[in-house]
């Protein structure tokens, strides 16, 4: 049964307040959204978030892969929609949604390309952010990338590791509450990041916005390459990294990619149903 969607209203206080259309895409509430805006919604409501003595908002992203995992997996899938918005990274989503739906998904927003809108923005407005996730050797490549491309970038801290060890997780809550950033960018795959900020997101506290990032440092830092322009238009970036990762990556994406376009076909809404809301507190 798709997903009873609507619009998303953001609200942190009586104003601003912020409204994001949603479709069903794949079985999940997907945002109606770009980059661009995204970016500034991003901001605008970490920003909103500050000092206000509430948790952070949760901002993930879906592709084929997610869908098949929710689908496959109750769980996984509450995780996912305990978040307060869902990017579409995926193109075929984005595809399917024209087929569908009156107003479709305006483009795909990747994380990876998300990241630059944001960071502009936000040292723009004096947002700081904090990055956590992946390996301690990529984390020590990517930071310095980020601080040598956006200068003015407020950075409030950056933890590499996969949060593996016992006294990992209660350490970095520490530290991130004592860092207080705006926005915290949240690199340690799926489903272990939404699993991360569904249980930690009441004790972050002075964390405007948590915005979940796969293998965003990995991209960073060099350690992965993107696929050229044209695959990831044509929503083939997942057979450039098969052939990047043949070993790794070809019998997930094999197993995936069909159940992802059943799922897009049988479970994508073709109208927007009850809306999902936030409420603003008392003034």
């Amino acid at each position: 049964m798709p997903e009873p969607t609507g619009p998303l209203h953001f609200a942190a206080t009586a104003k601003p307040q912020w409204t994001v259309p949603v479709a069903t895409i794949g079985g999940l509430p997907i945002a109606v959204i770009d980059r661009v805006q995204s970016a500034e919604l991003m901001v605008d409501a970490a920003l909103a978030r500050r000092d206000s003595g509430r948790p952070p908002y949760v901002f993930t992203s879906a592709n084929g892969q997610v869908l098949s995992m929710c689908a496959g997996d109750p769980h996984i899938r509450d995780l996912f929609l305990a978040a307060d918005l869902i990017h579409a990274d995926g193109m075929p989503m984005v595809f399917i949604s024209r087929l569908f739906h009156r107003t479709p998904l305006p483009e795909r927003v990747a994380t990876t390309d998300l990241f630059h809108d944001v960071a502009r923005v936000a040292q723009q407005r004096g947002a700081s952010i904090y990055l956590l996730g992946a390996a301690k050797s990529v984390m020590s490549k990517a930071a310095p990338r980020i601080r040598a491309l956006y200068p003015d970038l407020k950075i409030a801290g950056a933890g590499g590791g996969y949060l593996r060890r016992d006294g990992d997780e209660e350490r970095i809550i520490a530290e991130i509450n004592a860092a207080r950033p705006d926005i915290l960018f949240l690199g340690l795959g799926a489903p272990a990041e939404q699993w991360f900020a569904a249980r930690y997101r009441d004790r972050l506290h002075g964390v405007g916005l948590i915005k979940t990032s796969g293998g965003l440092f990995d991209f960073i830092s060099g350690k992965n390459r993107r696929a050229p322009d044209w695959m990831q238009r044509a929503g083939l970036e997942w057979a450039y990294r098969i052939y990047l990762e043949p070993r790794r990556l070809a019998g997930r994406y094999l197993m995936t990619n069909p159940h992802a376009i059943f799922l897009l076909l049988t479970r994508t809404g073709r109208n927007s149903a009850a809306p999902m809301t936030e409420s603003a507190p008392a003034p």
